[in-house]
C-alpha cells in the first residue's frame, strides 16, 4: 500500500508531537518568516511602496527561476497539464513551507490556488502596512511567468482577490487560453469570480515514502530560510550594498530584538545571563539551521580586565551556502539579527565578529565580552 501526507493543516505541523529538533527548526522558520517580512515594510516605510514591489517582484522571479521547474520533478508533477501543475506546485510547496493553501482542479486547463488568512509572508499585524502593489509584484515575479517557464504561452494566472484589499485572501486560477497571451496578459484580474470550497479530502497529497515528517518539518524551516537568502541578495543587487546593509540590518537587528525571547524560550535557554548564556544560544541558533558551530574555548580568555568573554566558531555558513559571489554586505546585514538578539538578551554585552569566511577565514567566530565603558570627551 502506498501511503500519503496529507497537507492541509500542516501549518501547526511543527507543534504536533515536536522533539527538541523540530522545535527549534520551527523557531528559526518563524523567526525567519518575521525577518522577510520586516524587510518588505522597512523597505516600504523608509523608502517608498514602488521600491518595496520592486524589491518582491526581483525575489519572487529569482525564486521561481531557481525552484519551479526543479520543484515539479520533486513533487512528482511534471508530467501533468500545464495549469494543473502550476496549481498543485503552489498548493504542495507552499504548504510544505507552512502556509495556508487551498487548491481545486476544476479541469485540466483551470485549476485554483487559494492562499487563506492569516496570511504566511504578511504575518500578524504587519498585513495593514503592505500596499497592494506589493501583492501584485509578487504575482508578476511568479505565478504570471509559469507559463513562460513551462514553455506554454497560453497559460496565465486570473487574480480573483488580494488580501490586503480587505478581501478574504489572496486567490485564483491558472488558465491555458486558446491561444498565446501577450506579456501584459499573463496576470490579469476579475475581482467578480470566486473560488469554489476547499476539499481537503480531494487535494493532492505527498506519499509518505518519501515525505516523511522528519523531510517536511526542515523543509518547513528551509522554506523561510530560502526567502531570506533570495531576499538579501536582491535587496543588494537593487539598493546596493550600502543601502542594503542600513536597510536589511536594521530590520534584523529590530527582528532580532523582538523575537530573541521566543526563540530562546524554543531552544530551551534563558531568556536573560551572561555571555556564556549567549554563546549557548549562538550556538544552538547555528544548529537549528543546519550549521556546525561549537563553543570556542580560547575566545572566551578573559581579557585584561580579567572580566567574562564567551566565544562561538561556526565552520560554515549554510543560509548563504554555494553563492559564489556573494557580496560582504550580507554578512554585515544579516549579522545585525545577531547583534538585535544580544541587546535583549543583555544589553551591556557586545558582540565582535573575529573571523569570517567571506574574508577569507576558516569559519565565522564572535566573542562576546562586557561592553567596553566609552572614553571621556576631550
Amino acid at each position: 500500500m502506498t501511503h500519503s501526507t496529507p497537507l492541509a493543516h500542516i501549518a501547526a505541523a511543527p507543534l504536533d508531537g515536536a522533539t527538541d529538533q523540530t522545535r527549534h527548526w520551527a523557531a528559526v522558520a518563524h523567526l525567519y518568516n518575521a525577518l522577510f517580512t520586516g524587510l518588505v515594510m522597512t523597505v516600504v516605510t523608509r523608502r517608498s511602496a514602488r521600491e518595496a514591489a520592486e524589491l518582491v517582484f526581483r525575489i519572487f522571479r529569482r525564486q521561481h527561476h531557481e525552484r519551479f521547474l526543479p520543484g515539479l520533478d520533486k513533487l512528482g508533477l511534471r508530467d501533468l497539464p500545464p495549469a494543473v501543475a502550476a496549481a498543485r506546485y503552489h498548493y504542495l510547496s507552499n504548504a510544505i513551507g507552512g502556509v495556508r493553501v487551498e487548491y481545486v482542479e476544476e479541469s485540466d486547463r483551470k485549476a485554483w490556488v487559494r492562499y487563506a488568512p492569516p496570511r504566511w509572508a504578511w504575518q500578524g499585524t504587519a498585513i495593514c502596512a503592505i500596499p497592494g502593489e506589493v501583492s501584485r509584484a509578487m504575482l508578476l515575479g511568479w505565478h504570471a511567468h509559469n507559463g513562460v517557464s513551462l514553455g506554454n504561452p497560453r497559460l496565465g494566472f486570473v487574480c480573483t482577490k488580494q488580501t490586503m484589499d480587505g478581501q478574504p485572501g489572496l486567490e485564483g486560477y491558472y488558465h491555458e487560453y486558446d491561444r498565446d497571451l501577450a506579456p501584459e496578459e499573463r496576470l490579469r484580474f476579475a475581482r467578480g469570480e470566486e473560488a469554489p470550497d476547499f476539499d481537503p479530502a480531494r487535494a493532492p497529497v505527498l506519499p509518505t515514502e518519501t515525505w516523511p515528517a522528519e523531510r517536511l518539518l526542515k523543509a518547513h524551516r528551509n522554506y523561510a530560510m530560502e526567502y531570506l537568502r533570495t531576499a538579501i541578495q536582491e535587496s543588494i543587487a537593487l539598493h546596493g550594498p550600502f543601502d542594503a546593509t542600513y536597510l536589511v540590518g536594521i530590520t534584523a537587528r529590530l527582528i532580532g530584538m523582538q523575537f530573541y525571547a521566543e526563540t530562546a524560550a524554543a531552544f530551551g535557554l534563558p531568556e536573560r545571563g551572561d555571555a556564556a548564556d549567549f554563546a549557548r544560544f549562538l550556538v544552538a541558533f547555528a544548529q537549528a539551521q543546519g550549521d556546525d558551530a561549537s563553543l570556542d574555548s580560547a575566545l572566551a580568555a578573559a581579557d585584561a580586565s580579567g572580566a567574562v568573554q564567551a566565544g562561538v566558531r561556526q565552520p560554515g555558513w549554510k543560509l548563504m551556502a554555494g553563492l559564489a559571489d556573494l557580496h560582504p554586505a550580507a554578512f554585515d546585514a544579516w549579522n545585525e539579527l545577531l547583534h538585535g538578539m544580544l541587546g535583549a538578551h543583555d544589553r551591556r554585552l557586545e558582540l565582535a565578529v573575529v573571523a569570517r569566511r567571506d574574508h577569507g577565514d576558516a569559519c565565522n567566530a564572535w566573542r562576546i565580552r562586557p561592553r567596553r565603558a566609552a572614553l571621556p570627551n576631550d
